[in-house]
């Protein structure tokens, strides 16, 4: 497999939960829980891409690696592009992954499952994950993006389109994307010299630009959705859920 690097863009600007990444969950920050996770995937290199002086020592003080970047990136991939030529200027890292901050129970499998796809299928420019849906409120609810795609392995799809309403229409499963990303070096630096695409303003999806600039994008598909932490409530379920991780991890 080509060299993976796995980058982890973080940031303390967060209007529902303030210092996001700081903020303890079963006793270590939520950005440690992340890049213990990353870690355990056994992939590559781990670096946490901050423009906080504060993330980043707390990351060296976990034993992990923080590269600063500038303040005003508009987006997680324009933040991971800039502490990729930091990094990595030799180009040594042919895979890259972009693992959003905020999935503290996120599986290091899942994260291996997509730079799984990246290797099998050398056609394909981005993997991403997608998990059933099966929840009937989630079929509906515009704040879950769905992804439209055609089978085209086991337990693998080609996306076709992502989008907040419900889709596709008729009988049959509809699939839950999950935002975590695996590039081709070569398609993350095209990538974010594209400009905001139509679709993508439209439905406020930024992979739509992919999409919409002919790339190609196959997602892996697991068994299910990881906790996204983006309000209070869903600190709490983190902290209940890797909690009793935790709990389990010391009675045995």
């Amino acid at each position: 497999m080509a060299d993976v690097l796995i980058l982890i863009p973080a940031r303390l600007a967060s209007t529902r939960l303030p210092g996001k990444p700081l903020l303890d969950i079963a006793g270590e920050p939520m950005i440690v829980h992340v890049m213990r996770r990353a870690q355990a995937a056994r992939l590559g290199a781990v670096v946490v891409a901050t423009d906080s002086e504060v993330i980043a020592a707390c990351v060296e003080k976990a034993g992990g690696r923080a590269v600063m970047t500038r303040a005003d990136h508009t987006s997680g991939s324009d933040r991971i592009f800039e502490a990729l030529q930091i990094f990595d200027p030799q180009r040594q890292s042919e895979l890259i992954v972009n693992l959003q901050a905020d999935l503290p129970t996120i599986a290091a499998s899942d994260i291996a499952a997509a730079v799984a796809v990246l290797a099998d299928t050398p056609a394909v420019d981005i993997a991403t994950l997608a998990a059933e849906i099966t929840r009937a409120d989630e079929r509906s609810d515009p704040n879950v993006v769905k992804l439209v795609g055609t089978p085209v392995a086991a337990r693998r799809l080609r996306a076709l389109y992502f989008t907040r309403a419900t889709a596709p229409a008729g009988e049959g499963p509809l699939y839950h994307h999950i935002g975590l990303y695996a590039f081709r070096r070569s398609a993350l630096a095209r990538f974010v010299a594209l400009g905001p695409a139509p679709l993508e303003q439209r439905e406020r999806l930024e992979q739509l630009r992919a999409l919409e600039a002919g790339m190609r994008i196959d997602a892996a598909i697991v068994e299910s959705v990881p906790l996204g932490v983006d309000t209070p409530a869903d600190l709490e379920r983190a902290r209940e859920m890797l909690g009793r991780s935790t709990s389990r991890e010391e009675r045995a």
